[in-house]
């Protein structure tokens, strides 16, 4: 008689305490790392969410996923990225497009430096690179906006390349399973980690996995990160300079132009702070001034 399959939850438990017996033997080893691969594969055979960019190879939309997920939910991007790419479908509309177009697309997703940082990637891509986006991580650090870990992101999930690098929910993972008892964990103690853990066969299924693991484990346990040297507490959003900056731009789009005095009443602002928030948004390229009032660049 065929023996039942085990239950995700208990087959996966047996993978989890079987990391634990090796990392118990072995310490922080090559073999714990491989059983932590396991761990995080396992997981996401059966537990990874559904999403559009993971559902393409098309290395422009993976690249516009991975900068609108830059310090952005993923539910709020799961709602703009459709949009997005159907004004925006490729590298050449989006070099081509308006400052007012792209923002009005991004309205939502927060930094709008990024909206113009991925415009501004978008044309050097078409100017430098014939309009095919590079493979190789240092070619994609030097497009606007893409630090290390983006472009290595980047790299492994549009071109299945192994690269090492750590985000916040790979961080997660690490200090939950390796770190269970120390404060003050830096990155340079987790890399090496992430190079002996990563699926070299298959880093984009892989870090897909580990990224969905992160997730879960923020909602079920205390955040590990707090217990990492990197740590820092995200500034308050309501009240922000951020907020007003969201606030003034939104104004702009819905009504084309508008005067300074209606600006700041609309954004919630005071004169003198709300002044020097419009400098620095017409210094970024966002606005500019026409007679006294302003518009969106």
């Amino acid at each position: 008689m065929k023996a039942e399959k085990q239950p995700f939850h208990e087959e996966h438990a047996t993978r989890i305490r079987r990391f634990q017996e090796v990392f118990a033997d072995s310490g922080r080893s090559a073999a714990a790392c491989i059983a932590l691969r396991e761990v995080i594969c396992h997981f996401f055979r059966h537990q990874g969410r559904e999403m559009a960019w993971r559902e393409t190879t098309d290395p422009y939309r993976i690249f516009v996923s991975e900068v609108m997920l830059q310090q952005t939910q993923v539910e709020r991007v799961k709602s703009k990225y459709p949009g997005f790419i159907s004004r925006f479908p490729d590298f050449a509309s989006l070099a081509a497009a308006e400052t007012a177009d792209i923002l009005d697309e991004w309205q939502g997703l927060g930094y709008n430096r990024r909206a113009l940082a991925l415009r501004g990637a978008a044309q050097e891509v078409m100017e430098r690179f014939s309009g095919q986006l590079p493979g190789e991580v240092r070619d994609l650090e030097s497009l606007p906006g893409i630090g290390h870990a983006t472009a290595s992101s980047i790299a492994a999930f549009a071109f299945n390349r192994p690269t090492v690098f750590i985000e916040t929910n790979i961080r997660r993972v690490f200090i939950h399973f390796f770190f269970r008892d120390e404060d003050g964990i830096s990155d340079a103690e987790i890399l090496p980690l992430v190079e002996m853990t990563v699926d070299r066969k298959h880093p984009r299924e892989f870090y897909w996995g580990i990224m969905d693991y992160g997730t879960m484990l923020k909602k079920r346990y205390p955040n590990p990160n707090r217990r990492s040297a990197s740590y820092s507490r995200q500034s308050r959003f309501e009240g922000s300079d951020r907020q007003v900056r969201g606030r003034i731009l939104r104004i702009l789009l819905e009504t084309g132009v508008s005067e300074p005095g209606a600006l700041y009443a609309g954004a919630g602002v005071d004169p003198e702070k709300g002044k020097q928030i419009l400098e620095r948004l017409k210094k970024e390229g966002f606005v500019r001034e026409e007679g006294g009032n302003y518009r969106i660049t």
